[in-house]
């Protein structure tokens, strides 16, 4: 990654199981649950391609990581010394373990606002256990975000009007650091990215904006690069984007990248993607970013790419045409 010209090293998760099952899954395989867990629990999403992802079900209480990503990350930054290059770290956003609590149950001796105020001491954890450990910025996972729009009637939660619900969660954990932190923590938003394959890619973004902007981040990692009108977008987002955010400016850093397929963006395709959000997001608000992880589950398989070893390759050089394309960008906005 550093070979890219990428500045921010990331680690890929590649120690996880996935980037939403970490707190409470001990191994790659899965396997693990935190005692107070049952395998049982509600999906969380039903992809376009059919396959779906569960959740465990939460069955006593207290609720807390077995895992923290700053762990992970602690395992990782020896690797990128020498590199001259920093690193950034990811956490799973308290919305989306949100749903571990039963949709319309409870659990015994333990009440769905004592699991709040335990989710979120664990998350606040989380972070800033990674800025401790180095990190230079924190992204929160926030895929649940659109999916809460869909109201998908295999999967119940989605139609049980969660958004404002997540946003609200989400801004407790944010507003517990300053807004000088919170420069430096963001939120990723997609339709999902695994095996290739989306679970809400036919919600409009009008549907999560302005909630999304309504968290107190100081970026945003958003999806548009695979959008069959990624003008819209732009324009939604430059129509949506706070200039202070309880005392931080957004910045937004849109996708110009698409994971989910093997062919490759050049350099060109990227600046100009850049350079036509600029004319609807504020330069000083606007960055690029990929859509979503390459394989952000460690149980992945790749059937546009063929097989996980060549699409390893391919995000590599995806990243470096992300990278060169956004330095001709700023060359060619003055920045």
């Amino acid at each position: 990654m550093a070979q890219t010209g990428e500045k921010l090293l990331s680690d890929g998760e590649q120690r996880a199981s996935s980037f939403a099952t970490y707190p409470i899954i001990d191994t790659l395989g899965g396997a693990g649950l935190a005692s107070n867990l049952a395998a049982d629990g509600q999906y969380f999403a039903i992809f376009d391609d059919g396959h779906h992802r569960q959740l465990p079900r939460l069955t006593k209480g207290p609720f807390k990581y077995k895992t923290y990503a700053y762990e992970n990350f602690k395992k990782s930054a020896p690797y990128a010394e020498g590199t001259g290059h920093a690193m950034k770290s990811a956490v799973i956003a308290p919305s989306m373990l949100y749903l571990l609590y039963p949709l319309n149950g409870s659990v015994e001796g333990y009440s769905r606002e004592e699991f709040v105020k335990d989710l979120v001491n664990e998350c606040e954890k989380d972070i800033r256990g990674c800025f401790e450990a180095g990190a230079k910025r924190v992204s929160i996972d926030f895929t649940e975000g659109r999916l809460a729009s869909k109201k998908d009637s295999r999967n119940p939660w989605t139609g049980a009007e969660l958004l404002k619900t997540f946003v609200d969660l989400n801004n407790q954990v944010l507003d517990r650091f300053s807004s000088e932190e919170r420069v430096n923590i963001g939120i990723h938003t997609c339709p999902g990215g695994d095996c290739d394959s989306v679970h809400s890619g036919e919600v409009p973004y009008s549907a999560l904006l302005p909630s999304l902007f309504a968290m107190n981040a100081g970026y945003f990692l958003i999806q548009s690069a695979s959008e069959k009108d990624k003008t819209s977008v732009y324009k939604e987002i430059g129509e949506t984007i706070r200039r202070d955010a309880n005392g931080v400016k957004q910045v937004a850093f849109i996708g110009v990248i698409n994971p989910l397929d093997p062919k490759l963006e050049t350099a060109d395709e990227i600046a100009a993607d850049i350079i036509e959000a600029s004319k609807y997001i504020a330069k000083d608000q606007l960055g690029a970013t990929d859509d979503c992880g390459f394989s952000p589950f460690s149980i992945d398989v790749k059937p546009k790419h063929g097989s996980p070893d060549f699409a390893r390759d391919v995000a590599m050089q995806k990243i470096k045409a992300r990278v060169d394309g956004a330095r001709m960008a700023s060359e060619k906005l003055g920045l």
